[in-house]
């Protein structure tokens, strides 16, 4: 486990080469210009000493320029579109919203889809088992954007047990985090209920259930160890997806995460910031996936990680 450790550590930095080189092509040709303000016009002399001090002038040196200082300094560089902050600033400033967000949706996804899942499975073809079926398809056809607005409307607007918008205490977290934890949840409960299905049908566990287990005990204590499995290799995109996702969530619920920011970036063409937040998200998801992997072993040591 160690071998393959060390061996996709070391794969990070490639990995991380290949988003920068198409990151900052798709950023580099993005039509418009980072200097241009509509409310306030720069002239055309101290736009082009602005563009030649950031080597904004030549895609070559901007990116010999931008690799250096990043890999020499940890610093990536100023915000075009923020002129009082730099990508650092904001990135320390949005990131941990960010991952508290994707984070909470993270659990809501793990404890839903499981129960759910879980019931299901304990009486399959039930009236509750097609229930939660139903419930989960809803769950996965439902956009984000419209989970979001349906439960603004509901429980914001009518029931106000939450706030609608804004940022501050536990309460401004609970809508988003089941916006984006509600797909994610209905994938694991559809997971969770075929792999339980399963292996309830298997040897081992007749064996069980013939020297005494009840149901429910054998489905708790020997199916779901190996019925998590696919739920298990399912994290590390829900991870990705709960992360990324929260961009469209972040303007809804006005969170002040880094994905409002990327959105400002990459319509105002501010190359850093773009450049910046791609390549720290891109690290986190790498980093979640090496950890799904290690898990997936450890949960069921059968598996051989080969590096």
């Amino acid at each position: 486990m160690l071998r393959f450790f060390f061996w996709r550590l070391a794969q990070l930095p490639l990995i991380l080469g290949i988003i920068f080189c198409v990151t900052f092509t798709l950023a580099w040709w993005i039509p418009g210009n980072p200097l241009e303000n509509p409310d306030r016009s720069v002239p055309p002399q101290i736009e082009q000493a602005i563009l030649k001090q950031y080597n904004l002038h030549s895609p070559w040196a901007f990116a010999r320029s931008y690799l250096g200082q990043v890999l020499g300094h940890g610093d990536f560089g100023p915000s075009l579109q923020y002129r009082d902050q730099t990508v650092n600033q904001i990135i320390r400033q949005g990131l941990p919203v960010s991952v508290l967000v994707g984070s909470g949706a993270l659990v809501v996804a793990l404890v839903v889809g499981l129960t759910v899942g879980m019931i299901s499975a304990l009486r399959p073809g039930s009236w509750l088992d097609l229930s939660s079926l139903a419930l989960a398809v809803v769950g996965v056809s439902l956009p984000t954007f419209v989970t979001a607005s349906v439960l603004m409307v509901v429980f914001a607007g009518t029931l106000q047990w939450f706030p609608v918008q804004g940022w501050g205490s536990w309460r401004h977290i609970i809508l988003p985090a089941v916006t984006l934890g509600a797909m994610p949840g209905a994938y694991i409960a559809r997971l969770i209920r075929l792999g339980l299905v399963e292996v309830m049908a298997s040897d081992f566990i007749r064996t069980a259930r013939a020297k005494g287990l009840s149901r429910r005990r054998t489905l708790v204590k020997h199916a779901m160890k190996v019925a998590f499995l696919p739920v298990l290799s399912f994290l590390g995109p829900a991870a990705a997806a709960t992360l990324t996702g929260s961009f469209v969530v972040e303007k809804v619920f006005n969170i002040p995460g880094i994905g409002e920011h990327f959105v400002q970036a990459v319509r105002n063409k501010d190359q850093f910031l773009i450049l910046g937040v791609v390549l720290v998200f891109s690290t986190l998801l790498v980093l979640l996936n090496l950890a799904v992997d290690l898990a997936y072993a450890w949960v069921d040591p059968r598996i051989e990680l080969a590096g």
